[in-house]
């Protein structure tokens, strides 16, 4: 699905990633984590076209991809609602949406627990909120890829455990590979999923469990 071979990357003279190869397999999940700075969002942006490599190569064999970045971007006086934002997240979209499309944006919209906000502008949620909804327009696709750069960073403590269930769900029906970046493992952490600790280098990949002994050697993420 993924094959990231080699990529550097550079700001100016500031090297960001250093030699960083790693590949994934279809229904893969890997949680990235590191420390401030190190480049994760980066190569999150490297992997879905934002950002070309200073060396390297990235090949992704995935007919659909979905992804949330960190920092959403709320113009304040666009008009669009949610049911608007949602809908433009689809593979196929017409003048008019159809019913069935019209049933899986409620269906979304149910499970995030903002049903009410369906016709509401945009500028008028709060930050969760707004992640609420982007995360749904991310996942509603049912993507082959999904790309999650700290989805819950603004999700209230009591609803990350409920998003997690729904992904670890929706990833089961549909063999989706994950790529999730997270300052905590805690909520997300599924079997067999994979593990990579990133600081400017690939410092560890592999199984959460090999991570944990790679923890208890004294390396730590936050």
């Amino acid at each position: 699905m993924i094959d990231y071979q080699h990529v550097s990357v550079y700001f100016g003279k500031f090297q960001v990633l250093e030699d960083v190869h790693f590949h994934l397999n279809p229904g893969d999940v890997l949680h990235i984590v590191g420390p401030n700075g190190s480049g994760k969002t980066t190569l999150v942006r490297t992997l879905v076209g934002l950002l070309k490599p200073t060396s390297g190569h990235i090949q992704i064999d995935a007919k659909t991809m979905g992804y949330l970045p960190q920092k959403l971007y709320t113009i304040t006086n666009m008009p669009m609602t949610v049911h608007e934002v949602i809908y433009s997240g689809l593979t196929r979209q017409t003048l008019r949406p159809c019913k069935n499309d019209c049933l899986a944006i409620d269906e979304w919209l149910e499970k995030m627990e903002i049903k009410h906000l369906k016709h509401a502008p945009m500028s008028y949620l709060s930050g969760g909120q707004q992640q609420r909804v982007y995360l749904i327009r991310a996942l509603i696709s049912k993507p082959d890829l999904l790309i999650l750069d700290e989805p819950t960073s603004a999700l209230d403590p009591s609803f990350r455990e409920k998003f997690y269930l729904f992904l670890d769900e929706i990833q089961k029906e549909n063999q989706m590979t994950i790529v999730h970046v997270t300052h905590d493992l805690t909520d997300a952490i599924k079997d067999n999923c994979l593990v990579m600790y990133v600081d400017q280098k690939i410092k560890f990949f592999g199984t959460y469990q090999e991570f944990h002994a790679f923890e208890h050697r004294g390396h730590h993420h936050d």
